[in-house]
């Protein structure tokens, strides 16, 4: 049995600048993964890989993280193009990979179980529900809300959102997230609903304003520490929440969970790529024990 279990796609992205072209492996899978290889955890990371790519998932193994692979006809491909103004970014889906089924996750047992999709359709919603028999279940809802036409990521509906949900013990999105997946502009209303459909932790984020979790009706208000300097925040989110999961399954509280993760992803956005400090340079940010 593992303490945390993350199921994702790990990407293939390509990013273009002008004055360079990278391709670097990404998405929640990976930043996630990252972020807890550097933890004293028993963690599994189940993911979905062409066989041309599976240099990534060696990549995290020799981080000491357990990797399972299943088999895709393609990875996830995407393709970020920057222009002179690096806020200006064109995003291409040059690839999706195969959805994940309950026969890629049969047998498994976490005490919780993350899932990342990228976008609607990656992990079906009767997933949600299948695996909260083996564990409690977390999901960051920001794939199901996105759908790739043309090329294009395009916002996308989630009709089973209610249903799926219910089987949820925590849900992590950002402000813009809870807002589409509720209708509600407010976010402290929209974590309301939340819980109503039966999700018993709400994480909810916003950069470097903050974040707030709502549980037992309690609005938990956690602050973002400063970063010495801000070099790279993308997978700050899937940071955050390596370290809030870490700290709950471990027995934290609420709030002390909440700043350990605040912590963790003011250290990510000091470098470049993944998350590579320590537990005790973690606590010395937020200011908490282990």
């Amino acid at each position: 049995m593992y303490d945390i279990c993350c199921i994702g796609h790990i990407t293939s992205d390509k990013v273009v600048t002008p004055g360079s072209t990278r391709y670097m492996p990404g998405g929640t899978a990976y930043y996630f993964s990252k972020a807890l290889s550097r933890l004293n955890t028993r963690y599994l990371l189940v993911t979905k890989l062409a066989e041309a790519n599976n240099a990534y998932a060696d990549e995290l193994r020799q981080s000491h993280a357990a990797v399972m692979v299943k088999p895709s006809a393609h990875t996830v491909y995407f393709e970020n193009i920057y222009g002179q103004n690096p806020d200006q970014r064109t995003q291409n889906v040059r690839q999706t990979a195969d959805p994940f089924t309950l026969a890629d996750v049969q047998g498994l047992t976490a005490t919780v179980f993350h899932l990342g999709p990228l976008l609607a359709g990656d992990i079906p919603a009767g997933l949600i529900k299948a695996l909260a028999e083996n564990g409690k279940v977390s999901v960051d809802v920001q794939g199901y809300l996105r759908r790739v036409a043309g090329h294009k990521v395009y916002p996308a509906a989630w009709p089973e959102k209610e249903d799926a949900l219910r089987y949820a013990h925590t849900v992590k999105a950002d402000e813009a997230e809870l807002e589409a997946l509720t209708g509600i502009k407010n976010p402290h209303d929209g974590a309301m609903l939340l819980a109503q459909w039966g999700v018993k932790e709400v994480v909810v984020t916003n950069g470097s304003k903050g974040s707030f979790i709502y549980s037992d009706s309690t609005f938990h208000t956690i602050p973002a520490y400063r970063p010495k300097k801000v070099i790279d925040a993308t997978g700050c989110g899937d940071t955050y929440m390596a370290g809030y999961l870490y700290q709950r399954v471990k027995g934290a509280g609420i709030r002390h969970a909440g700043e350990f993760a605040a912590g963790m992803a003011s250290l990510k956005m000091e470098s470049p790529g993944p998350f590579t400090g320590t537990e005790e340079e973690v606590m010395q940010v937020a200011g908490v024990d282990g």
